[in-house]
């Protein structure tokens, strides 16, 4: 099994969740996050005054898939939410020792 962290751009996220659910995901956790990269923030103006945003708004995706599901979550969140442009975000693919689903007990890719 398979862990899959993705950092994209906040008006892509509805693109790439109904994606993923045509590619087999069936659930995912999503969280409002800040953060940067190469990027390093973006200048803003505001009533006139230029101010620096160090910290731009984000989306993280957090989905447990099993091995074979992988390679296809990361192509289509890949696809789906480049721009073409810096700050498209970055995808983490890290191991996943064990799940359980609370309700029945179910474990590992039983409980995905």
């Amino acid at each position: 099994m398979k862990f899959v962290i993705a950092i994209i751009k906040p008006f892509k996220l509805d693109e790439v969740r109904e994606a993923l659910a045509e590619a087999g995901v069936a659930g995912m956790t999503i969280s409002e996050v800040k953060g940067f990269g190469r990027q390093k923030g973006q200048t803003e103006i505001y009533r006139g005054a230029e101010y620096s945003v160090n910290m731009l708004p984000k989306v993280k995706l957090e989905i447990a898939v099993s091995d074979e599901l992988m390679p296809k979550v990361v192509e289509t969140i890949q696809q789906v939410a480049s721009t073409q442009s810096i700050g498209d975000g970055k995808i983490f693919v890290l191991d996943l020792a064990s799940t359980t689903r609370i309700r029945t007990g179910e474990t590992d890719e039983t409980a995905l």
